[in-house]
């Protein structure tokens, strides 16, 4: 979860996809309304919130974003290839955004409320394929996660959400398994729609 314990005003970056606790995200920093955002989140060493698009796009007019989204710390910086800032974040806590507002500059600034973390629940056997459709993904997709402790495995919670972030979901399914409290049931639905991403 996010090391730091922001206060309840904090800098939002709506986003067409959805970061999940625990994941990592590569963003490319270059409007100048983000670039104040990394500036005060480093200089402060808080997170962002990251929130998935409702109405809008990336790039230009600030867009609205979902009420629920997910902390992220910044822990690199790169320049890139193009000559801009490159951050990685990892995902954090939960958060409800309570009220919006946009500054002069365009920057989106939420309220927001902290949601539990939710229990540690093993996996339930009738749900044990899952760690191992996900070790697959990892070996294949993702491979920052390969050196994950092996009791990850058995954490109902990070396998939900790992499965979230590597399976060809829709944003608007992706934002669902966010806003889900229950990662056993969290589970059961990934479970329910593997069939659509099998090969014929």
């Amino acid at each position: 979860m996010a090391s730091s314990k922001p206060g309840n005003d904090i800098p939002l970056f709506p986003l067409s996809n959805v970061l999940l606790p625990g994941g990592e995200l590569q963003l490319r920093i270059f409007e100048p309304r983000y670039l104040d955002l990394v500036r005060e989140c480093t200089r402060g060493g808080t997170p962002f919130g990251v929130c998935l698009i409702a109405e809008g796009r990336e790039v230009g007019l600030p867009a609205a974003a979902a009420a629920v989204g997910t902390l992220a710390d910044i822990i690199d910086f790169t320049t890139r290839g193009d000559g801009l800032l490159g951050i990685t974040a990892r995902g954090g806590g939960r958060f409800r955004v309570t009220r919006t507002r946009v500054r002069a500059d365009g920057q989106v600034r939420g309220d927001i409320t902290h949601w539990p973390e939710e229990p540690a629940i093993e996996v339930p056997v009738e749900l044990a394929l899952l760690p191992t459709i996900l070790e697959r993904l990892i070996d294949q997709m993702a491979p920052h996660y390969r050196n994950a402790p092996r009791q990850l495995y058995d954490d109902a919670s990070w396998v939900g959400f790992r499965l979230t972030e590597l399976l060809p979901l829709a944003p608007d399914e992706a934002q669902h398994m966010l806003e889900l409290t229950d990662p056993t049931r969290r589970l059961a639905e990934l479970r329910d729609i593997l069939p659509r991403f099998q090969r014929d």
